[in-house]
């Protein structure tokens, strides 16, 4: 299923943000061009990846010299932000865009003005809220700092740049729930957060946390390839402290892998781009 479309011109960069930390780019125009109902390409035969390492997370960019940033959350709950433009000299063979420990791997990357509060949250269905402002501006191969204090085993599910609309949260048991970002209070960077979503043992551990607001569209996944597109209206709101409704229903042996937002505008969206 669709997991990100954008609007593009082709000689906008591609910034390609690996598993493992790496940054690579590509032009729109290296891109295969098809029909809107053609295939594609595997970007494995795109960009040169290494053994088990896969792409995380993919930003357009027309303009390097905005004085925006990056900002990065690894799975071990740390973050870090760097200057756009400290990725604005494309190497063949791609880039540390954050230096990680072992067994730790980028979750994702997305860009801020500087000025935003940032999210994130942890599968143990705890959230914390900071101002981007307490991360101060690092080198490409820097490690990064503390944004949220994980438990044992636990691991970092969403990074979420605030931008208005509400929170949704669907755990692996298909429970879910939307909750306003007013319930999310400001706390400092590095403690263990807030509930987000209150995890049972009905529940299984938290899937994702997404923006969403009344006018947008969810798709389901689950691991044996069920989909399920369902409206964000359909969902009811929520207290943090809650365990959510049942969004999707789950089969015996089968769990929810993945949710991704759609905007039912935006489907047939035509402009100069591509």
């Amino acid at each position: 299923f669709v997991d990100a479309m954008w609007v593009t011109h082709t000689h906008d960069t591609l910034l390609c943000f690996s598993s493992i930390g790496k940054v690579y780019w590509i032009k729109v125009y290296q891109l295969p061009q098809g029909s809107r109902g053609s295939r594609g390409k595997p970007i494995v035969n795109l960009l040169p990846l290494e053994g088990d390492e896969k792409i995380s997370t993919i930003l357009p960019i027309k303009d390097f010299g905005t004085g925006e940033f990056i900002f990065f959350a690894t799975r071990g709950g740390i973050v870090k932000k760097t200057e756009l433009e400290a990725f604005s000299r494309p190497r063949a063979n791609g880039i540390i865009g954050m230096g990680l420990k072992e067994g730790d791997e980028l979750v994702a990357a997305a860009l801020t003005n500087g000025e935003r509060d940032i999210l994130l949250v942890s599968d143990n269905g705890k959230g914390i809220r900071f101002e981007e402002s307490q991360v101060r501006p690092m080198g490409r191969t820097a490690a990064g700092v503390r944004g949220i204090k994980q438990p044992k085993g636990g691991k970092l599910i969403s990074l979420l740049i605030l931008d208005g609309g509400e929170i949704l949260t669907i755990s692996e048991q298909g429970y879910g729930k939307r909750t306003a970002i007013a319930d999310y209070p400001l706390r400092g960077r590095g403690g263990q957060g807030v509930f987000a979503q209150r995890i049972t043992e009905k529940t299984g551990p938290l899937v994702t946390a997404i923006q969403v607001t009344e006018s947008d569209e969810v798709m389901l996944i689950t691991e044996t390839g069920n989909l399920i597109r369902t409206a964000v209206q359909d969902i009811s709101t929520l207290g943090r402290n809650t365990q959510g409704v049942r969004v999707i229903r789950i089969t015996d042996g089968d769990r929810l892998v993945g949710v991704d937002r759609i905007e039912p505008e935006a489907e047939d969206e035509q402009g100069e781009g591509d």
